[in-house]
């Protein structure tokens, strides 16, 4: 059976596909969504059903993404 990539929907072969997540990748549609950088299979983030590596998903989707950084009070 042929499965689809999720990323350009495309079919995925047995002979080419990256398995991660329990989806099937085309080896080179499986990037970072933000800086695109290659990403190993198994070896990423997931937000939305997007890959993403670990340094940008942290700074996206981390504990402290997009908080307001708290500046010291001055008396």
């Amino acid at each position: 059976m042929v499965s689809y990539c999720p990323i350009c929907g495309k079919p995925v072969y047995f002979g080419e596909k990256k398995r991660s997540l329990g989806r099937d990748y085309h080896p080179l549609c499986l990037k970072c969504q933000l800086c695109k950088r290659q990403l190993t299979a198994g070896q990423h983030a997931e937000h939305n059903e997007q890959p993403y590596c670990t340094l940008c998903y942290m700074k996206t989707y981390g504990p402290r993404a997009n908080r307001p950084t708290v500046q010291p009070h001055r008396t």
